[in-house]
C-alpha cells in the first residue's frame, strides 16, 4: 500500500518539478511561437476576409446575371407571342385575300359569259 502510494506521489511530483523548471530561453522561444502562431492567425483571418468579400461580388454578379437571363426570356416569350400573333393576322388577311380573289374571279367570269 505504501508502495503503491508512493509510486502515484511519484508519478505527480516528478512531472510537476519537471514542468516547473522552464528557463528563460525557454520562455522566449514560447513567447516567439506564440507571435508567430498570432501572425499566422491575424493573416488567415485577412484572408479569409478577402475570400468572403470576393465571394460576396460574385454571388451579387451572379445574381445579377440571373436577373438579366430572366428578363431576356420573359423578353424572347413576349416576342414569340408577338411573332405568332402577327402570324395568324398574315394568315388571316392572305385567306381574306384568296376570298376577295375568287370573288373577282367569279365577277370577271360571270361578266365575260354576258
Amino acid at each position: 500500500m505504501k508502495k503503491r502510494l508512493f509510486l502515484i506521489t511519484m508519478m505527480l511530483v516528478l512531472p510537476t518539478l519537471m514542468i516547473s523548471c522552464a528557463t528563460t530561453g525557454d520562455l522566449e522561444k514560447v513567447q516567439a511561437e506564440q507571435k508567430m502562431i498570432d501572425a499566422k492567425a491575424d493573416q488567415a483571418l485577412k484572408d479569409a476576409q478577402a475570400a468572403k468579400t470576393a465571394a460576396d461580388a460574385a454571388k451579387v454578379k451572379s445574381d445579377e446575371s440571373s436577373a438579366r437571363a430572366e428578363s431576356a426570356i420573359k423578353a424572347a416569350g413576349e416576342r414569340e407571342k408577338a411573332a405568332e400573333e402577327k402570324a395568324r393576322i398574315a394568315e388571316e388577311n392572305a385567306r381574306i385575300a384568296d376570298e376577295k380573289a375568287k370573288k373577282a374571279e367569279d365577277a370577271f367570269q360571270k361578266s365575260m359569259k354576258k
